[in-house]
């Protein structure tokens, strides 16, 4: 039979549902494609570049060849098995996708390109193959003339790219896991492959679908191979952002966004910093005057919310936090002992927007929305630090937690950042935590009080202060000079901020882990009144 019978009250033919379909799944894993490729090299423009580059290359030889060959070979048989093949492909996504990623990070590429292998072998044989679908279905329609077939089927598919666009992205990755989703369009290619073969199903089509259901579902219940976060996995969620992973290792609590550590916690003494940076948080208590006048505290960036539990537990003070992601703020509910109260309020937002909106006056406003491969770019620009400014009282601090090396050529958009700051505040001060040109947290700190500091000032405040820390060594770290020639002032209308962080890709980010016993004297005293 060459096509499917189809009631009158269908408004496809069996043919055309295999090209929406087929539509529906090639969009539904581009947009897949960048989950599964962020945690190794990101998701900035070039890797959404390459992405959205292989796919349209592997559809268009698809499209050629398929055309080539539609006159001759197309049936409902061979769309069906095209079908099948595609879903043979997203089962080995599923199970070696990981290894397969990571197997082509050793290639010697410019890091911008390093994506573009590991695209290419995970989506480019899948995406080729529903390439065929669209020329094979107007060599089967009914329409009348080649031109009216091809501009239907054509149509068909775009509306099926669509529905996989905004299914996908406002649907599936809110609610499934990466293999979950990738389950979803696998069944959904098995289902039209069997109403492709429906009703004359010979033993060849019928043992197809069934070695390649089977393959599909073995795949999802034997797990990914590879190599995966080290730790028991208590909470994992795939938010309208990125992957979140909540992992337990030992006593320790991590939080990991798109497979990079954010926060941790130790779940024995959950006072205690694990993550050394979160310790110069608390610098600006000594370059304040009088760090009782520090009342008001905003971050932008929520994490684990180190940061603000432990000013709310060891100041006086109130603190607004700002935080994107909604599955952030409920796994820093759930996971992190986030508490809101009188004096902790978290408000799920874009951290410009809020504030633009708010009439609050801050004394203190931290920046933590700052990752390795991903800065938001409108929180780095000129007219953002000047916002930030207008929203600090006059002797007010900005302090920015920034993912960079402090000098070479990955230090690039730290050295931007710096002159952008400096550009608005009149005094901007700097703290490496790693001590080495490798990339790690740099803390800078932005004040509108134009009086110097120098480290030896903030030594003497560390000894005289009881601020319920010991930023002893946090000081030594203080940065004394800063070369910002070669790189760009960031402004709204120019902030090349993914090509800063090209140097970055593929290196590794040294984040510092204090000790047990390392909680500093007085890391639970309160200061402030």
């Amino acid at each position: 039979m060459r096509l499917a019978v189809v009631r009158e009250r269908f408004p496809l033919t069996t043919v055309e549902a295999a090209v929406f379909v087929s539509g529906v799944a090639s969009m539904g894993l581009e947009i897949l494609a960048g989950r599964i490729i962020a945690p190794e090299f990101g998701s900035s423009i070039y890797t959404w570049g390459t992405i959205i580059g292989v796919f349209l290359a592997a559809l268009s030889l698809g499209y050629h060849r398929g055309g080539k060959r539609a006159d001759v070979n197309a049936s409902p048989d061979r769309l069906a098995g095209l079908m099948l093949g595609t879903t043979a492909y997203v089962a080995v996504v599923i199970f070696a996708g990981d290894f397969l990623v990571r197997g082509t990070t050793p290639l010697p590429l410019p890091s911008r390109f390093a994506s573009l292998p590991a695209v290419v072998v995970l989506f480019g044989p899948p995406t080729y193959l529903l390439g065929f679908v669209s020329p094979y279905g107007a060599a089967l329609s009914r329409k009348e003339s080649v031109g009216e077939a091809s501009g239907h089927v054509y149509a068909v598919g775009t509306v099926g790219s669509i529905v996989g666009a905004f299914g996908t992205t406002y649907a599936l990755i809110p609610t499934l896991s990466v293999d979950g989703i990738a389950l979803v369009f696998g069944l959904l290619l098995v289902v039209m492959a069997l109403a492709l073969a429906v009703p004359d199903v010979d033993r060849r089509p019928a043992a197809g679908i069934v070695v390649v259901t089977l393959l599909l579902v073995g795949a999802v219940l034997s797990g990914p191979a590879g190599i995966a976060i080290e730790g028991h996995v208590v909470h994992q969620a795939q938010t309208p952002y990125q992957e979140l992973q909540v992992v337990d290792r030992g006593e320790t609590r991590t939080l990991y966004l798109d497979g990079h550590p954010h926060s941790a916690m130790d779940l024995s003494d959950p006072d205690r910093h694990v993550f050394e940076y979160t310790r110069y948080f608390h610098l600006p208590f000594l370059a304040a005057d009088d760090p009782d006048e520090i009342d008001r505290v905003l971050f932008i960036g929520g994490g684990g919310f180190t940061g603000p539990k432990q000013f709310v537990d060891e100041y006086n003070v109130t603190v607004d936090v700002v935080e994107i992601d909604p599955a952030v703020i409920d796994a820093g509910k759930k996971y992190f002992d986030v508490v809101e109260s009188e004096r902790l309020t978290i408000h799920n937002a874009d951290g410009r927007q809020f504030l633009r909106e708010t009439d609050a006056t801050y004394d203190l406003i931290v920046l933590d929305a700052y990752k390795k491969d991903k800065v938001p770019f409108q929180l780095t620009t000129r007219e953002f630090m000047q916002l930030a400014s207008d929203r600090l009282s006059p002797d007010g601090m900005v302090l920015a937690n920034i993912v960079s090396a402090p000098s070479g050529p990955a230090s690039k958009f730290y050295r931007a950042e710096y002159k952008t700051m400096d550009e608005v505040f009149p005094k901007v001060y700097s703290f490496p935590t790693a001590g080495v040109d490798v990339i790690q947290n740099i803390e800078v700190v932005a004040s509108k009080d134009d009086t110097p500091l120098t480290q030896a000032t903030l030594q003497q405040r560390n000894e005289d202060r009881d601020i319920g820390i010991d930023l002893r060594e946090e000081v030594g770290n203080y940065e004394r000079s800063h070369s910002i020639d070669g790189v760009p002032l960031l402004t709204d209308d120019y902030a090349p901020v993914d090509r800063l962080l090209d140097p970055m890709i593929g290196q590794q980010y040294v984040i510092q882990e204090t000790g047990a016993d390392d909680a500093a004297d007085g890391d639970t005293a309160t200061a402030g009144g």
